[in-house]
């Protein structure tokens, strides 16, 4: 018996280009989907170009969250309107941004945030994710790990520039997410700013966190929360964001070619 449709076509054949035609649709489908979130693209040229490419973005479709509320993809976003306190060192699309002011707390390249709901994380029985210890009940710093509380942070600079007085823990992931820092200038004034973990390093034998992204002085300049004990998620991006700035801004020598 013969599996052959004709002299040149069998059905091996026919099986292996309909897996190539079932896969090419789902590699379309794929790359539809993706553009959920993003799309279309803003055009320098003129606000009357729709950038999206091929293929189309898809109808939207709506999710359930598990708050219970319910919200579309796509959507149609607010318009950011926030200024860009930069200027472009030349005239075509896509020339490379010099900041006019504080890149850091202006929100300039490496320092720019997303405008996020001002809501705190959550956690799946919509508690806040991010608490500081003094408002846990049944947590606490592992012994054989130190315990940053009371250290100085150290600067880019080698100077102090706070001294934490309290840890921040994501109840969900149960990690430290944040140091507590209270931080003060020469004329007296004192607030208290978040640090995050991964851009600290915490050394129990010195007895001190150091941090690379900002000097000590740049530590009062720090985006901060609203409630003493709660972040929201727009908070944590200005604050992520304002850490991240410091790598290219903190110092004039970081802006510069190494060459």
């Amino acid at each position: 018996m013969s599996a052959a449709f004709t002299q040149y076509v069998d059905v091996a054949q026919v099986v292996l280009y309909l897996f190539w035609g079932f896969l090419a649709l789902i590699i379309i489908y794929l790359h539809r989907e993706d553009k959920r979130e993003g799309y279309p693209l803003e055009s320098e040229r003129s606000a009357h170009i729709t950038v999206q490419g091929w293929p189309a973005v898809p109808a939207p479709k709506t999710y359930l969250l598990a708050d219970g509320s319910t919200v579309q993809a796509p959507r149609a976003e607010p318009y950011d309107a926030r200024p860009v306190k930069a200027t472009p060192i030349g005239p075509w699309p896509g020339a490379p941004l010099e900041p006019d002011g504080d890149p850091m707390v202006d929100g300039v390249g490496p320092a720019a945030y997303a405008e996020r709901l001002d809501i705190p994380d959550a956690t799946f029985h919509g508690t806040p994710k991010l608490v500081p210890l003094r408002k846990t009940e049944g947590w606490h710093i592992e012994e054989r790990d130190p315990d940053p509380r009371g250290m100085h942070v150290i600067g880019a600079d080698g100077k102090i520039g706070g001294k934490v007085t309290d840890v921040w823990v994501d109840v969900a992931e149960y990690i430290m997410r944040y140091l507590e820092v209270e931080v003060s200038d020469k004329a007296g004034n004192r607030r208290n700013v978040l640090l995050p973990t991964t851009l600290a390093r915490i050394s129990g034998s010195r007895r001190e966190v150091g941090v690379k992204s900002i000097t000590s002085k740049q530590f009062m300049k720090v985006p901060g929360i609203r409630n003493p004990d709660v972040v929201t998620r727009l908070e944590e991006d200005k604050i992520c964001a304002f850490y991240a700035g410091g790598h290219l801004y903190a110092l004039p020598e970081r802006a510069e070619p190494l060459v």
